[in-house]
C-alpha cells in the first residue's frame, strides 16, 4: 500500500524524516546512517532503499562527510593516519580519503607542532622518558611515526 505520491512506503517515510534528522546536525555517511537506522529497529531492505533516494537526491554523500570529518578533526589537532582509520570505520572509500590527507600533505607537520606545543609547551623534551612521553601522545593523535622523529629531533620549523 503506497502513502504518497513519490511511491514511498510509510516505513521508508520514517526512515527519511529519521535520517533527515540526522543528517541536520553534520554531515553522514551512508554507514553510519544505516548502522543508526537499523538500531532505531528500521528493516534494512527498506533502509537501503530509501538511503539511495537520499544518495540520488544528494542529500547523503561520503565524500561531503569526509571534507567536513577532515576539516573539523583535524582543527582538534587530530593526525592523518587517526583520520584515515576513522574515515573507514565510517565507511567511506579509500579513493575519497587519500585525496582529502594528501592535499594538506605539508600542513601535517605545521599541525604536528601546533598539537605538541600546546601539550608540551615550547621547550624540548629534557629525557629520553619524556621524548618517549610526547612520541606516544603524537602517535595516538595519529601523526606519522616520521613526522613525529623529526619533531622530536627538533626538525619541525
Amino acid at each position: 500500500m503506497m502513502d504518497d505520491a513519490a511511491g514511498q512506503l510509510p516505513e521508508e517515510n520514517a526512515i527519511r524524516d529519521r535520517a533527515m534528522r540526522l543528517l541536520a546536525s553534520r554531515e553522514h555517511s551512508r554507514l553510519e546512517l544505516e548502522r543508526k537506522l537499523r538500531a532505531k529497529g528500521f528493516e534494512g531492505a527498506a533502509v537501503a532503499r530509501a538511503l539511495d533516494d537520499l544518495i540520488e537526491s544528494d542529500l547523503v554523500s561520503n565524500e561531503r562527510m569526509a571534507e567536513a570529518y577532515v576539516t573539523a578533526r583535524a582543527r582538534k589537532g587530530i593526525g592523518p593516519q587517526r583520520l584515515r582509520q576513522e574515515l573507514r570505520e565510517r565507511g567511506v572509500e579509500n579513493d575519497l580519503i587519500a585525496p582529502l590527507l594528501d592535499r594538506d600533505a605539508e600542513d601535517w607537520a605545521e599541525r604536528l607542532a601546533q598539537v605538541a606545543e600546546k601539550k608540551f609547551g615550547p621547550e624540548p623534551a629534557a629525557d629520553p622518558k619524556e621524548l618517549a612521553r610526547r612520541a606516544r601522545f603524537l602517535e595516538y593523535r595519529g601523526f606519522p611515526s616520521d613526522l613525529v622523529r623529526r619533531y622530536l629531533r627538533g626538525d619541525l620549523s
